[in-house]
């Protein structure tokens, strides 16, 4: 199908009214309204697909099971946005089309793109500069600092909210304490296997936000929480905190070969290859690492096995929604980064912001807390609100 009679009506739009612009490659976003519309899509999806996740371990299923499927339909985002926008339309010597490019002598930007899936803010920082430093430091670097306040804003909610349950659990009996440090049944609240695998438990019917709805909801997730340390949930969240401000910089040299890398004509890597090779080290890392969990699982989680999880369709459909809206999500944030800057792409950081949101309206978080804790919850939504608006100000343009 030829599409060329596109590209003069798109010319005949001003430029700040073209949020999708046609090429002889793809689609490709040039002006800073759609490369900003690509980052708040990205927000959303990329907000929502951990509450979705959320879900079902508050429903019993095992992360490992979850995780399986979502790794699935991750990739599968990408592949799709590597047939539709990668390939459609006429391929030129310097800007191919997605499989065209699959078989270039590209694999510097190709190894770029695989570290980044591999490592899923520093991460600003660098791509401030390797973007030739496009977007504008005096907006951007004060968006970084809101970040790092509402991240420390953050744990003080958390410590906060964890202080506020352990006062709710002392009007327990001295039996329900016992539950939570010897591992024992509570006989009048346990919630029935059954309940557990169809998600609908007392837990719901209880009201959040009470001692009661707090043992119900430990009974039915997978993942206890009370009663462990927090020595080895902090270890995790350092680890990945550290990829999840790498993935971006390496994308960022996947796709603009700032380390001239590529061997002497060889045309970049398009943000969608780059995406799809991204993603397919995702997926292989993420099967890998919850086949292993399978048969040796973490954090006191029982065992499972290839055949348990072939056979566990509990919850399988929002799992694999979860995929999609990760990977979407991904994607929209690459799309965005590559026409405005990926240092402000890295506005999507503020998923909490979403996350959060979700928490409060699905799984009644914060209900009942103490004033404290609102307090330091509002603060907290603020600065992440201020930080998107101010790292989405400074858009620059890549040339």
């Amino acid at each position: 199908m030829d599409f060329s009679g596109i590209s003069p009506l798109l010319n005949l739009l001003p430029q700040s009214q073209r949020i999708i612009s046609w090429s002889l490659k793809m689609y490709v976003v040039e002006s800073k309204g759609g490369a900003i519309v690509c980052m708040l899509l990205a927000l959303l999806f990329l907000g929502t697909w951990p509450a979705v996740l959320t879900l079902l371990e508050r429903r019993g299923r095992l992360p490992q099971h979850t995780y399986l499927d979502y790794s699935i339909t991750n990739l599968l985002a990408a592949v799709i946005i590597a047939l539709t926008f990668g390939e459609i339309g006429k391929g030129t010597p310097t800007a191919p089309n997605f499989f065209t490019q699959l078989s270039q002598d590209n694999w510097p930007s190709v190894l770029f793109a695989m570290a980044g899936g591999v490592v899923l803010s520093i991460g600003t920082t660098m791509n401030y500069f390797l973007d030739d430093k496009i977007n504008r430091a005096d907006i951007l670097f004060p968006g970084v600092g809101c970040f790092l306040i509402a991240v420390c804003l953050g744990s003080f909610v958390h410590a906060s909210n964890a202080a506020d349950n352990k006062e709710k659990l002392k009007s327990l009996s001295t039996e329900a304490t016992g539950f939570f440090t010897d591992k024992e049944t509570l006989t009048n609240d346990v919630v029935r296997e059954s309940d557990v695998e169809n998600g609908s438990g007392s837990a719901e019917k209880a009201r959040a936000g009470t001692a009661g709805f707090l043992i119900e909801l430990e009974n039915r997730r997978s993942i206890k929480v009370f009663g462990k340390s927090t020595v080895i949930g902090l270890a995790i969240t350092f680890f990945a905190g550290i990829c999840f401000s790498l993935f971006s910089p390496a994308f960022n040299l996947a796709t603009n070969d700032q380390w001239h890398t590529l061997k002497k004509g060889v045309p970049h890597l398009s943000v969608y290859t780059a995406f799809f090779y991204f993603s397919v080290s995702c997926f292989v890392v993420g099967i890998i690492l919850n086949i292993i969990f399978l048969y040796h699982p973490i954090l006191n989680l029982p065992k499972s096995s290839l055949k348990a999880y072939l056979s566990d369709w509990n919850g399988r459909g929002w799992a694999f929604l979860a995929g999609f809206l990760c990977g979407f999500g991904n994607g929209l944030q690459f799309i965005g980064g590559e026409a405005a800057g990926y240092a402000a792409a890295d506005a999507v950081q503020a998923l909490p912001l979403v996350s959060t949101f979700w928490g409060i309206l699905i799984f009644g978080e914060y209900r009942r807390s103490s004033r404290k804790t609102y307090i330091l919850l509002v603060s907290m939504l603020f600065m992440f609100v201020v930080a998107v608006g101010l790292l989405m100000a400074s858009s620059g343009h890549r040339k």
